[in-house]
């Protein structure tokens, strides 16, 4: 029998974060989903746990850790749902979290993804930085959101409480139509981790799909579960993946241009961050990323050329047409309301 809501957490060694959330997730959401666990082949006792405290949740045991991206997409391969709700191991959600969403959903045809308000875990009147209103990017791929814009992070004082047209959800916890998510193929698996979202979204937005936040839905997120944003293998992923899909996904018009700002703006990140910040970990990730982007670009090749023959919209207002690295260290604006 389908699922009319399928609530999904991928875990990898994550037995403290699921005992400490999953109480939560089952309470507040079994009268409206079924909760599903998919382990990426741990070597804690995540699945004796679940077993053992939580019999109701179903789980899918994958053969290997295949990331955040890959691992979704063959969990959810296996899942018969209209909606799927990808939620993370270290997300607190609150009562009724999810009826608000997918009511909306359910009554806009045209809409394909949507993310609830994504506040902190350890300080519940902020926003939390992996999603918090809702996501943009600016002309040259960087992303920030309604409530964060780099490492600055607001308070929540209802200043985003409107529902909003995205251009991306948060991958903590995005609800999506399964029909959505199998038609573009759902996460790119060579991602592996980090952007893999934006890039969904991005695909789905020259679809003419839609994407909101509807901060009716509150949830709270503990943040840097897997790896911590002081880790250079997550710089790596981000500037890596970043630019792949900037090659994906612009329009054959902006390509050459976009590509060539980044090139002179990635490597001044670099030296800001070894001469300013002393830290050559990410340094040398920077260099890393950009060097295994040329190396595997060709890889994209085709997928480039189906994505941008299949689009139906070039331009995407929520893809803003300004630098949000000028706006942010140069016109010293903080907040995104103030964009």
């Amino acid at each position: 029998m389908k699922d009319k809501v399928a609530v999904v957490i991928l875990n990898w060694n994550g037995v403290e974060m699921m005992r400490r959330f999953m109480p939560t997730v089952v309470k507040y959401s079994q009268d409206d989903a079924t909760i599903y666990v998919a382990d990426n082949c741990s070597s804690d006792d995540s699945l004796q746990m679940l077993g053992k405290e939580f019999p109701g949740v179903r789980t899918i045991v994958l053969d290997k850790n295949w990331g955040f991206a890959d691992g979704y997409n063959k969990a959810l391969a296996q899942i018969d749902a209209e909606y799927f709700v990808l939620l993370n191991s270290d997300v607190e959600v609150t009562p009724n979290w999810l009826k608000p969403i997918i009511e909306f959903m359910d009554s806009r045809d045209d809409v394909a993804a949507c993310q609830p308000k994504l506040l902190s875990y350890f300080h519940k009147g902020q926003f939390e930085y992996a999603g918090a209103a809702g996501g943009f990017i600016d002309k040259y791929g960087y992303p920030f959101c309604r409530g964060r814009l780099f490492d600055v992070v607001e308070k929540d004082v209802g200043q985003y409480d409107e529902r909003k047209e995205l251009f991306w959800a948060t991958g903590a916890c995005l609800v999506i139509r399964s029909d959505d998510y199998n038609k573009v193929g759902g996460l790119d698996g060579r991602f592996f981790a980090h952007c893999e979202e934006i890039d969904m979204c991005w695909r789905l937005r020259l679809l003419g799909r839609k994407i909101y936040c509807i901060p009716e839905s509150v949830v709270y997120h503990w943040g840097g579960g897997t790896l911590p944003k002081t880790n250079s293998r997550k710089t790596f992923l981000n500037f890596r993946n970043n630019l792949t899909m900037l090659y994906k996904n612009l329009p054959e018009s902006e390509l050459k241009s976009v590509m060539w700002h980044r090139f002179f703006m990635d490597y001044l990140a670099a030296f800001v961050t070894l001469v300013i910040n002393r830290n050559v970990g990410d340094f040398k990730a920077i260099f890393k990323a950009r060097k295994a982007f040329k190396e595997w670009k060709k890889d994209f090749e085709k997928d480039r050329q189906k994505i941008q023959s299949s689009a139906v919209i070039n331009v995407i207002p929520e893809r803003r047409n300004y630098s949000v690295v000028w706006k942010y260290h140069i016109k010293g604006i903080k907040k995104f309301s103030e964009l």
